[in-house]
């Protein structure tokens, strides 16, 4: 069964503006969203539950500089990302 993205409305200003500063990463930010939605687990995205203030988040990775945090809620198979950006933003300015 596959995943389903809900996207926030403070999500897409962030994606937006991430992607305006970052379009060389693109089709690999495309490419994140859609193996999210058909297995979150797969081994590329290396999805880790967060610890400390953001232990209620997950993260992704879209390459070795970017990540994407996100809540993720198994028995619904519903995915809320919350933060795009590089490592240190993510884990810095979540929420």
């Amino acid at each position: 069964m596959n995943y389903k993205i809900v996207y926030t409305a403070s999500y897409n200003r962030r994606a937006s503006k991430f992607i305006r500063k970052n379009p060389a990463i693109l089709s690999q930010y495309e490419k994140v969203l859609t193996l999210l939605e058909i297995n979150p687990f797969h081994p590329s995205l290396r999805l880790h539950k967060l610890t400390g203030r953001l232990s209620d988040l997950y993260s992704v990775s879209i390459n070795i500089s970017y990540r994407i945090t996100l809540e993720l809620i198994i028995e619904k198979h519903t995915i809320i990302p919350v933060h795009i950006g590089t490592h240190d933003d993510v884990y810095r300015n979540n929420r």
